[in-house]
């Protein structure tokens, strides 16, 4: 009984290390995964010569999810503009995007979003560098972090303010 009783004592007392490290895990893993979608959007735009962006789900906040677009290919015939979808990620709680990944939104067209021109540059519609973080919290820990950072040559890293402060500045 006493066995019992020890193993139980210490299986209570790391409970709480073990849901603190599965959070950490899903948050790495959804950084991961927009990161390599990001990539991939890059990838076709400079595969194809033609934009390609990774937005929000309809439009909305980046908590939605997001889906990748290529830029309308205009064709030689009347027949409208085709707009090539590859694929999206719906919903990703618990994990969430902090301010609702209000970032990312073009200044000229309030439009958010990260556009692929065919030179594989992150550029706004109106042709100026975007250059910004995205920031993913998790919902059973409030002092979770990791930050999505685009840099300037196209170089996507994440970082954990907790453990790199200086980097993530």
């Amino acid at each position: 009984m006493a066995v019992v009783l020890i193993i139980a004592i210490m299986a209570t007392s790391a409970m709480p290390l073990l849901h603190e490290q599965m959070a950490a895990r899903e948050i790495d893993i959804i950084a991961r995964r927009f990161i390599a979608h990001a990539q991939f959007a890059r990838a076709q735009a400079l595969t194809l010569g033609t934009p390609v962006r990774i937005t929000p789900l309809a439009d909305q906040l980046w908590d939605e999810g997001w889906v990748i677009k290529s830029g309308c290919i205009e064709r030689k015939s009347k027949t409208p503009c085709i707009e090539r979808l590859w694929f999206s990620q719906g919903d990703i709680a618990p994990v969430y995007f902090k301010g609702g990944g209000k970032q990312f939104i073009d200044p000229h067209s309030s439009k958010r979003g990260i556009i692929f021109n065919a030179a594989g540059a992150a550029k706004t519609a109106q042709g100026g560098f975007v250059a910004n973080r995205l920031i993913l919290g998790h919902e059973r820990d409030s002092r979770l972090e990791r930050q999505l950072i685009l840099g300037s040559g196209g170089r996507w890293r994440i970082c954990d303010p907790a453990k790199d402060a200086k980097v993530c500045r």
